[in-house]
């Protein structure tokens, strides 16, 4: 039988509704922070034991219907060789910004084997420790990456990536493009290893108006998804703040949209249509309330959907660190209720 997760992420019937949490694997399990305490998260994602076992930590306790690879977007460009950190309560710092199409010279293609083995080798020890729970592999989208090349780290304002989109098109449509391809790469590589589906965090293209997004982020999008169709396992889009880009996204060709918590599932769903799968969209920030108000948010998003297919519950983003595990644990206990 195929598992719910899948099953939901190809538009089939399902027996419960499949339910798994972005960043379900971090800072709000203790037992997550007892590894952190002796290593990076760099250091982590390199030993694949430690990155199986943080894999596999919110599976035991919740009972989720999907694990995700514990790794991060910027791996595979650290495996080409750009000089990039994870800095604690900052997130990824590139060390030399790009500026100009010089830079470009500083990419070349991702040999996954090669480049991030302990990757491939960390996803082929969860497809036997998983058993029947499908695990998802993740790369990042070609606006968000290219975003924290230039921008040197994360922005509010996106000022400099969307100087450069405006000021030298050529030049962002290259740098586009390559990271698309570098996603592409490590992708192919991890469902070749074993992993069943995968998810392209385009996290930050929510900053871009419709037309900047069609002209400038959509075709290297595109161009990513088109390279994956025919590995037949579920793709999933999401950003944040998106729902203006919902319709643009799916364009992209992702069998699965994910949707954050600011457009009502239904809304997304007619937007949409009825042949596209949707993932989520429970306010993150909800999970810190009492649980009735929890319970009211997660029936609240089973409601809109209406018992269609195509429905992979999750949060309109990541779990918040200060989230109760044990929380969670009831709203997947609540999802799966009959």
């Amino acid at each position: 039988m195929t598992p719910p997760f899948l099953a939901a992420g190809r538009g089939e019937p399902v027996d419960r509704t499949p339910v798994w949490f972005m960043r379900q694997a971090g800072r709000s399990l203790p037992e997550y922070r007892a590894v952190r305490e002796r290593h990076g998260m760099l250091a982590i994602v390199r030993a694949p034991e430690l990155a199986v076992e943080v894999t596999l930590q919110p599976v035991r306790r919740y009972g989720v219907d999907a694990a995700i690879l514990f790794s991060d977007i910027i791996v595979p460009l650290v495996g080409i060789g750009l000089d990039i950190e994870l800095e604690a309560g900052t997130g990824p710092v590139v060390r030399e910004p790009f500026r100009s199409a010089d830079d470009l010279n500083r990419l070349r293609p991702l040999d996954p084997e090669a480049d991030v083995p302990y990757v491939l080798e960390a996803v082929r020890l969860l497809v036997k420790e998983l058993g029947d729970t499908p695990l998802i592999g993740f790369a990042g989208g070609p606006f968000t990456l290219a975003s924290y090349l230039i921008e040197g780290g994360p922005s509010k304002t996106y000022a400099r990536t969307k100087a450069l989109m405006y000021e030298a098109p050529d030049v962002w449509g290259d740098l586009a493009g390559a990271l698309a391809q570098i996603a592409l790469s490590s992708l192919q590589a991890q469902v070749a290893a074993g992993a069943q589906a995968v998810q392209v965090f385009d996290s930050w293209a929510g900053q871009l108006s419709p037309a900047d997004y069609t002209r400038y982020v959509l075709p290297a999008s595109a161009e990513l998804f088109g390279g994956l169709s025919d590995l037949g396992v579920p793709t999933i889009h999401f950003g944040v703040g998106t729902g203006e880009l919902l319709e643009l996204m799916e364009r992209a060709g992702p069998s699965v949209v994910g949707v954050d918590w600011r457009v009502p599932l239904d809304a997304a769903r007619a937007r949409l249509g009825p042949e596209t799968a949707v993932q989520g969209n429970l306010d993150p920030a909800r999970c810190l309330a009492p649980w009735p108000a929890v319970e009211e948010g997660v029936r609240d998003v089973l409601a809109r959907n209406g018992g269609r297919r195509g429905h992979i519950f999750n949060l309109g983003w990541g779990v918040l660190p200060q989230t109760d595990p044990d929380v969670l644990r009831r709203v997947v206990q609540l999802v799966h209720a009959p």
